[in-house]
């Protein structure tokens, strides 16, 4: 599977190409060239030209591309509309699927699979809390018995999700929530507070999908709060008469 996926959403901009091994490696096994950068802002400017070098790298043309993947939030409301954008962008143009995957599954991807390599087993339940401002986190709790709902909680309601689990905590919010839980004396296995998305995992991911699967992964925005900036009231000007 020649892909690829692109992720700005966050505090970091990441690309990853897949391109699908000659017949004499592993069957169907797709090798991946990625590059990623913490970036706080900029991501407009630095998406297109890191696309061009990872792609020359992994020597794979748009022509070649079958799949475009992209983060498609939680984040803040301009990265997630640069990645989607570029992404809908390029499909559009080459005529081919683009995959949309919501931003802190793929966070949680990336835990499961540090877990599986560590002890071959998923040991502890994963909370992705990602710092959204205003006290709150971009919160989502996955556990193969209870996984709820993307959502935007305090530090407090998030710290209360799986009261009885030792959960992983990861994302930039993930200090703050487990300094809550230790407050109520609830159990913390670990923290990973400078856990981003990964293009990488999100292109797996994506790899992954059958092409039934693909409706399912639509490539729009998951808004969960309105953004920040809003218009000036009383600034138009009048409608001449």
């Amino acid at each position: 599977m020649n892909i690829l996926a692109m992720d700005t959403c966050f505090g970091a901009c990441s690309v990853a190409v897949g391109k699908t091994v000659p017949p004499s490696a592993q069957r169907g096994a797709t090798a991946f060239e990625t590059e990623f950068e913490i970036r706080q802002t900029g991501h407009a400017e630095a998406l297109m030209p890191m696309v061009e070098r990872v792609m020359a790298k992994a020597d794979v043309k748009f022509s070649e591309l079958e799949r475009i993947a992209v983060t498609t939030g939680p984040g803040s409301f301009t990265g997630m509309r640069i990645g989607i954008a570029a992404a809908r962008a390029i499909g559009v143009t080459l005529g081919i699927p683009v995959i949309g995957v919501p931003t802190l599954s793929v966070m949680a991807e990336a835990i499961l699979k540090s877990q599986m390599l560590a002890s071959g087993r998923v040991e502890h339940p994963i909370l992705i809390a990602v710092d959204a401002r205003q006290a709150q986190v971009y919160a989502q709790l996955f556990d193969k018995e209870l996984e709820s709902e993307p959502n935007v909680l305090s530090y407090l309601d998030a710290a209360k999700l799986a009261a009885d689990a030792r959960l992983i905590i990861a994302g930039s919010g993930a200090r703050d929530v487990a300094s809550c839980r230790e407050s109520l004396g609830l159990p913390v296995a670990e923290v990973h507070e400078h856990l981003h998305p990964n293009a990488h995992i999100l292109g797996e991911m994506s790899c992954a999908l059958r092409l039934d699967q693909l409706a399912n992964f639509p490539a729009i925005p998951l808004y969960l709060r309105p953004p920040d900036a809003k218009p000036q009231d009383g600034k138009s000007l009048a409608r001449a008469s």
